[in-house]
């Protein structure tokens, strides 16, 4: 499922800086964990990489606030959640994270990429 956010062009969390990225933890309920991100430099772009497998490496470790903020991510980013009980094999990638990842690169290719033109080429 692809969000509305995507087709609304709402993608301003892709400009913000590790101190928007503690604010908007903040205001998701978790004040405490502000330092993390801005001590990690977690910027909008690197938001993608946030999951339950990386967030103990940052400082939080309290599973059941992982969960939540792993969740708050998604909704954030606009990207479905992987169902590992699917298949053994690789399940498929969200091409909202798909787009994300490339967006989390800098340089003058990832500026310009639109996700229309990423669904283009993903889908060609």
């Amino acid at each position: 499922m692809i969000s509305s956010n995507i087709f609304r062009g709402s993608m301003e969390f892709l400009q913000w800086d590790s101190r928007d990225v503690a604010r908007w933890i903040e205001s998701v309920g978790f004040p405490q964990y502000k330092a993390c991100f801005t001590e990690n430099f977690i910027s909008g772009r690197k938001l993608i990489y946030v999951n339950c497998n990386n967030l103990p490496k940052l400082g939080i470790t309290d599973f059941k606030d992982m969960q939540v903020i792993c969740a708050r991510v998604r909704e954030l980013l606009g990207i479905t959640e992987t169902l590992w009980s699917r298949s053994i094999a690789d399940p498929r990638r969200d091409p909202v994270a798909l787009f994300l990842e490339k967006k989390s690169r800098t340089g003058e290719h990832a500026e310009a990429l639109t996700f229309q033109q990423f669904l283009y080429d993903f889908y060609q």
